[in-house]
């Protein structure tokens, strides 16, 4: 059977598909304008908001959407409509971009579902959810190695503006010697030869 052609020829590969443009508090949802009076809607970002646009999106036939990976604010409506059972497609915003379109929120919405109306959209990788959570936990730990080396950097500061050269002495300030060294001036103990025998 061969595909539809809309009137500048191009042929279309998904009838029933859905733009939408992904922002911080609301979304904006393109269907065909076949599918509904009211072709573009806005959604909060909340999730009964998101629920609603699920179920409407269901009522109008729509099969498969497509959305830009914008900061984290696309994960929510990605996983609500994935879990619903549509067919969503994650877009790199610069490959967007690199497409002639427009430019405000509407129409943004209405661009992208007439690129993956067409077919002119290439999803991005989008991990499993077992990678996912596991990628997740990797960036938190090296996230939490980096803001522990800060407070290293933070701690030696202070002790050399208070000219307790500790770093010097100790080859680590945070190893066993080091804290117990701390611990003991916070403590209140000023006298070297009790601090130097911990």
């Amino acid at each position: 059977m061969p595909r539809k052609r809309d009137a500048q020829g191009f042929s279309v590969v998904y009838p029933h598909a859905t733009g939408i443009d992904v922002g911080a508090t609301f979304h904006i949802v393109a269907v065909p304008p076949e599918c509904d009076p009211t072709p573009v809607r806005q959604f909060q970002s909340f999730t009964t908001d998101l629920h609603r646009l699920s179920r409407w999106l269901r009522e109008v036939g729509v099969t498969t959407v497509a959305m830009e990976s914008t900061g984290v604010y696309w994960i929510p409506v990605f996983e609500i409509l994935e879990s619903d059972g549509f067919e969503v497609i994650l877009v790199n915003a610069r490959e967007v971009k690199q497409v002639p379109g427009r430019k405000t929120d509407y129409n943004d919405a209405q661009w992208l579902q007439k690129l993956h109306q067409f077919g002119l959209l290439k999803a991005s990788f989008r991990p499993s959810e077992h990678i996912a959570s596991l990628r997740a936990y990797l960036r938190h730990r090296e996230r939490l190695i980096e803001y522990s080396a800060a407070h290293i950097q933070h701690m030696q500061k202070a002790l050399m503006q208070m000219n307790l050269q500790l770093h010097y002495v100790v080859s680590d300030i945070t190893g066993a010697t080091g804290m117990r060294i701390i611990r003991a001036i916070i403590d209140g103990e000023r006298c070297l030869s009790h601090i130097g025998s911990i």
